[in-house]
């Protein structure tokens, strides 16, 4: 999942930023509102963490502008506001979540990982698929009940194709999903960790649609 992380406190930004790459998430970070726009204009991100106190437009505008374009992508508000009036307009605003500064990084990503749930439909915090069983809070998978080792990056993959089943997705579209700006990405990656996958998992339970890209079918 790609995140945008809006903060202009730099060692915040920082350490939520690489705290949420170890977790698996590609995450994006600007420092100010204008930036904040700009970059949910590309519609590339699934879900926003926005501090409120930005300089050049507040976050609580920010959210207010992606809601009224009807974006339904969940927001994570992150603020050194704490007073129930503060918490009340920020999720009258539109916010699914509010994490009141300072935090812990291990309940940051709980909520991440909460509001991907919920944004998915899961009911419960475990994913599965055809005899595919994913831990999103260890980054634990298991096929048929085995436990399957998996890099970051083929954890990531994984992740994308379970949360679209039965629908394709072109390698631009997993290359957004699982680097942030500034990665490098070769022109055969995604190639090679869909190899790596089908070594691990079964050569059947990723397909290639041909023109278009890959999807795990909700049968193998």
């Amino acid at each position: 999942m790609r995140i945008l992380l809006v903060e202009d406190d730099a060692m915040i930004g920082k350490s939520v930023q690489l705290g949420l790459k170890r977790e698996g998430y590609a995450v994006d970070w600007v420092r100010d509102g204008l930036a904040a726009e700009r970059a949910l204009a590309n519609d590339v991100h699934e879900l926003l963490i926005l501090d409120l106190g930005i300089p050049r437009k507040p976050g609580l505008d920010v959210l207010k502008t992606l809601r009224a374009r009807r974006n339904p992508m969940p927001v994570l508000i992150i603020t050194a506001r704490d007073s129930v009036a503060d918490r009340v307009a920020g999720l009258d605003s539109g916010a699914d979540d509010y994490l009141v500064k300072p935090f812990d990084l291990e309940e940051l990503s709980a909520r991440v990982r909460a509001l991907a749930r919920r944004r998915s439909g899961r009911p419960t915090p475990l994913i599965e698929h055809d005899g595919l069983t994913v831990n999103p809070m260890t980054h634990e998978v298991w096929l048929n009940d085995v436990p399957v080792r998996l890099s970051a990056r083929e954890y990531a993959l994984l992740t994308a194709l379970l949360e679209h089943p039965d629908m394709p997705l072109s390698r631009g579209q997993l290359e957004e999903r699982i680097y942030g700006w500034g990665e490098e990405v070769e022109s055969n990656t995604i190639e090679v960790y869909i190899h790596s996958l089908r070594r691990k998992l079964g050569t059947q339970r990723i397909v290639n649609v041909r023109g278009v890209g890959y999807l795990m079918p909700r049968q193998t």
